[in-house]
């Protein structure tokens, strides 16, 4: 049955339930569009005539027929958060409206406030039943608390009385609402009422003051944490320090605050009062304007709402100030004008881009202009297209500024080049694969709107991107339709009208005859139902029909309670009769069941994969695992770019190095101290279930942490955007070599400074101590501009640096960012940071020229210090056996006799090698140096070549 004719307050839906304004309702639309999402809960808010004929007519009636409904929404909490709420019954008000069809009203429901309800209990156990006590306002995505005008004591009495005349309720932050249900406050000093932005409170006599009324006035409140006294408390105190009594002040007990919620009822069974209930469901409710509620909270000015065209939504800080706008501008008639030096000027040519000359052509000109536009191109759906449009206009301005023929314009070169870029871009979108087409599409059916969970899900393009592709897409689709519209009316047919609503509504959702395989409900695991209802697709359950419980349940609560099924049918042998009286020895056997004979297995579930870098977990596409150690972690975290239709495939850099042998197999990271392991227990090293196991090859094919590279400053990669080749290990200076590990006591290995303290630990070591990593953007000063790269990262710029803090700190204000933590182009804070300030400068050198270019400034810098001794004297030989090759020289006496002032002369050195100085010091071995001597004699060093025969000690000399 089709909902009738609604008048100007009521109507009558399809399944017999009359509405009016202000009643509560289900809405949705058909199946195929909606693809089995629960139902809305909204408020009938007024009853509209089709879209394109007036809502009033000229003597103030509404015109009809009444085809629509202005709705104003509920949110349930699961369509503003990913945490789960166990109240199926609870909504989220909201000062959002909508116009639908009277077609998508499904049943009539009721919503109350929650301090409305003298038994919560009750009144979920009734079907249809709701309730609220919060808003959410769907632009500054905030939750308010929603509480009673009644309540409402510290305003004005004509403030008040307002309030109370027009709305129900007050919604205002949560830590206003105290303040407003106060008693009323007076200041002290003028005894007027005194707003909460305003006011400071002494924190001695608890009175209110104005900050204007006080002496000297106070141009802010304290902060937080601090007190404040009026001039009488601080003089009192004073006084009671100087005369020593030491007596303290009493502070005044302040009795507990009422309460909003209904006094708390006895122990027991709540009380069924029905009366009480229908009395609850059919209150009334104040509207000012359609609506029973207006914001009054921490940024409204109480005045304000006398005014009845004041808005009522919330609202957040101003950004208006010093903070966000320009604090200093010149006084009027003094400035004259003069741009500043060194300072380029605003709105000439070097600051914007001109897209059009248009307008400052003649209407001769523009018309020759549009002819040739006109034969520019034979596709005719290129001359309607935006962006060929735009590029075609701004050619043709180019053309008449610099005095060119308007046929030398053409559009073969998709590319152009824009003022500020160095590098041609085109000026049409990049194409959409086929594959990209369907996961646009699929997440469309899914998320709607909500481009950026759908932007999530196609993974491969930015926002930009998908917010343009969107519009095409969704002008496609209505050029189609037009398409079909006028070749019906071409052919003399009818316009094709959508489905009516009774075949597409519910009973489009509702499942005929059982197949084999959905041939029990995919929650409860029934066979048995008057109703079956199709299942969302979703939910992912086993099978693809609901029963009439669980169907009503999803569609009205969006509660579904899934049961899980066993692994294997328990099959037990029936219990054999017992006579009374016989004692029941073995353990109780559960009835069989009968309804069911088979087990079905679990509902399919999502599969979600933990990341061990951020330890958050997603889907089995957005975080890799690998195949043969099982180590997870996103691909933006260890450098990978991996095709999401392989990613099942994908196996971590140490896996794919024990086939390709590319680097060594011993998997120890050169920053790290040396690990001392069993040999003969063969255990993975590093664990896949630490983001330790994410390792990079060095240019000597070591091994190194992916965050002990990352998080030392000095250590560079050849390819940054795949975190590839870890170069510069050699750079590293040695006082991180050299100092001690705090957390394992250790000088091996390099350390680094904690951000916060002075404490000096291993990147691996703070890892596994939990201590915070991350990345923080800090403002630049104009002068570094030019040479500091700047990062921009989710709104935010600055100059990137990696931060690790111990555990035990408190967090800052500053604004850091996760490693995993992504921005709009899905680049991680790890990727953004190692490209712009991690990439070795490669140019056309090799690796090995680059590594040996390093070792020379290493070498250079040790034998700049021994030249400066070596110039001065020249090389060193044994004064006593004349040889110039030794470990090491031992100075003697100068062997020049002192001159005339007895100083000893400084213009050369005697030295002996290592053995004569030896030899000196222990005289015991001055016999072997005579019989050494005495040889040297006979035989003659220079005179021929030594023989010596072993057996008799005969010594020859070959002439």
């Amino acid at each position: 049955m089709a909902p009738a004719a609604a008048s100007a307050t009521q109507t009558t839906l399809k399944n017999g339930d009359e509405v009016k304004v202000n009643d509560h309702v289900y809405c949705s639309p058909s199946w195929s569009v909606r693809d089995g999402t629960p139902y809305s809960v909204a408020r009938i808010m007024e009853f509209l005539p089709a879209q394109g004929i007036p809502t009033f007519d000229k003597n103030g009636k509404r015109n009809g027929p009444l085809t629509r409904v202005r709705l104003a929404w509920y949110y349930r909490p699961s369509d503003v958060t990913d945490r789960p709420v166990a109240d199926s019954r609870l909504l989220l008000a909201a000062i959002y409206s909508e116009v639908c069809d009277l077609s998508q009203l499904r049943a009539k429901c009721y919503v109350v406030h929650r301090d409305k309800i003298s038994d919560l209990a009750g009144w979920k156990k009734r079907p249809d039943r709701f309730y609220f006590q919060r808003l959410f306002d769907p632009w500054i995505r905030k939750e308010f608390e929603v509480i009673q005008a009644t309540t409402v004591r510290n305003i004005p009495d004509e403030i008040r009385d307002v309030l109370l005349s027009r709305y129900e309720y007050v919604v205002a932050e949560k830590e206003v609402v105290p303040d407003l249900t106060d008693n009323m406050r007076s200041c002290a000093t003028c005894e007027k009422w005194c707003p909460s932005q305003e006011t400071v409170q002494c924190d001695r006599c608890k009175k209110f003051f104005h900050m204007a009324c006080v002496n000297p006035p106070l141009l802010a409140k304290p902060s937080r944490g601090y007190g404040w006294t009026c001039a009488p408390c601080s003089r009192e105190h004073e006084e009671e320090v100087d005369s020593h009594h030491g007596a303290r002040h009493q502070t005044p007990i302040s009795t507990k605050p009422k309460s909003n919620a209904p006094a708390p009822r006895g122990r027991g069974r709540p009380r069924k009062d029905r009366m009480q209930a229908e009395k609850e469901e059919n209150m009334e409710i104040k509207h000012f304007k359609m609506w029973p509620f207006r914001y009054f909270g921490q940024y409204t000015v109480a005045e304000d709402t006398l005014d009845p065209d004041d808005l009522i939504f919330p609202r957040a800080a101003t950004r208006v100030g010093p903070k966000y706008q320009v604090g200093a501008l010149p006084l009027p008639g003094i400035d004259d004008g003069s741009p500043i030096p060194g300072e380029e000027e605003r709105g000439d040519d070097q600051t914007i881009e001109v897209l059009s000359r248009v307008c400052e052509m003649s209407p001769q000109e523009v018309s020759t202009m549009e002819t040739y536009k006109s034969i520019l191109t034979r596709n005719e759906k290129l001359k309607y297209n935006i962006d060929w449009l735009t590029e075609a206009i701004r050619r043709y301005s180019d053309a008449w500024v610099s005095g060119r023929d308007f046929t030398t314009v053409n559009m073969k070169s998709p590319m152009r080049l824009e003022k500020w870029k160095k590098v041609e871009t085109s000026y049409t979108d990049r194409g959409w694969s086929d594959a990209e087409i369907a996961a646009f599409e699929d997440a469309l059916m899914v998320h709607g709107a909500e481009l950026r969970p759908v932007r999530d899900e196609v993974g491969t393009r930015t926002m930009y991107e998908v917010v343009r592709f969107y519009g095409h897409w969704k002008n496609a689709k209505l050029g189609e339709q037009n398409v079909r519209i006028k070749a019906a009316r071409a052919a003399g047919k009818p316009e094709p009208e959508a489905a009516p609503a009774e075949n597409s509504d519910d009973e489009g959702s509702v499942v005929t005859e059982l197949t084999r395989i959905d041939k029990s409900c995919g929650a409860c695991r029934t066979r048995e139902s008057d109703t079956w209802w199709k299942a969302p697709k979703a939910l992912a359950l086993e099978t693809n029909v609901l029963c009439d419980n669980c169907g009503i349940s999803w569609r009205k609560y969006a509660d579904l309670n899934v049961r899980p099924s066993r692994e294997e049918a328990i099959s037990k042998p029936k219990p054999t009769e017992k006579r009374e009286g016989t004692p029941l020895v073995a353990p109780n056997t559960k009835r069989p069941r009968t309804s069911v004979s088979t087990s079905t297995p679990p509902p399919a579930v999502a599969p979600q994969v933990r990341c061990l870098a951020c330890h958050k977990t997603g889907p089995a596409n957005k975080i890799l695992r690998c195949r043969q150690c099982q180590f997870r972690v996103h691909p933006g975290a260890c450098g990978v770019v991996v095709d999401p239709t392989s990613a099942d495939g994908w196996t971590c850099e140490l896996c794919q190095n024990e086939k390709s042998l590319e680097a060594s197999l011993k998997h120890d990271c050169l920053l790290c101290p040396r690990t001392r392991r069993d040999p003969k227990k063969k255990t993975l090293y590093p664990p896949s279930d630490s983001f330790l196991r994410a390792c990079k090859p060095t240019e000597g094919q070591g091994w190194v942490h992916v965050l002990c590279s990352v998080f030392i400053p000095e250590v560079t990669f050849t390819d940054a955007a795949k975190l590839r080749r870890v170069e510069a290990i050699s750079t590293i200076p040695s006082y991180r070599w050299m100092n001690k590990c705090t957390l394992c006591d250790s000088s091996g290995g390099a350390v680094i400074r904690c951000s916060d303290c002075p404490a000096e630990y291993h990147v691996s070591c703070a890892w596994k101590a939990g201590h915070k990593f991350g990345f923080e953007l800090q403002p630049i000063k104009t002068s570094k501009k030019e040479t500091t790269p700047v990062v921009e990262f989710n709104s935010a710029s600055g100059c990137m640096t990696p931060f690790v803090a111990c555990k035990g700190h408190p967090q800052h204000r500053r604004q850091t960012f996760g490693i995993c933590e992504l921005n709009e182009k899905n680049e991680t804070a790890l990727q953004v940071y190692c490209k712009n300030y991690k990439q070795t400068e490669v140019g056309n050198t090799h690796g090995l020229l680059r590594k040996a270019q390093r070792l020379d400034m290493i070498l250079n810098t040790e034998d700049s210090i021994e030249s400066e001794s070596s110039e001065s004297s020249p090389d060193p030989h044994c004064s006593r056996c004349e040889t110039e090759f030794s470990p090491l020289f031992y100075p003697t006496p100068p062997s020049t006799p002192p001159g005339d002032d007895n100083t000893p002369s400084s213009t050369s050195h005697a030295w002996l090698c290592h053995r004569c100085h030896f030899e000196d010091q222990h005289p015991r071995l001055n016999g072997l140096r005579w019989d050494r001597d005495r040889r040297r004699s006979q035989v003659g060093l220079g005179n021929g070549i030594i023989g010596m025969n072993g057996v008799n000690g005969v010594v020859s000399v070959q002439k």
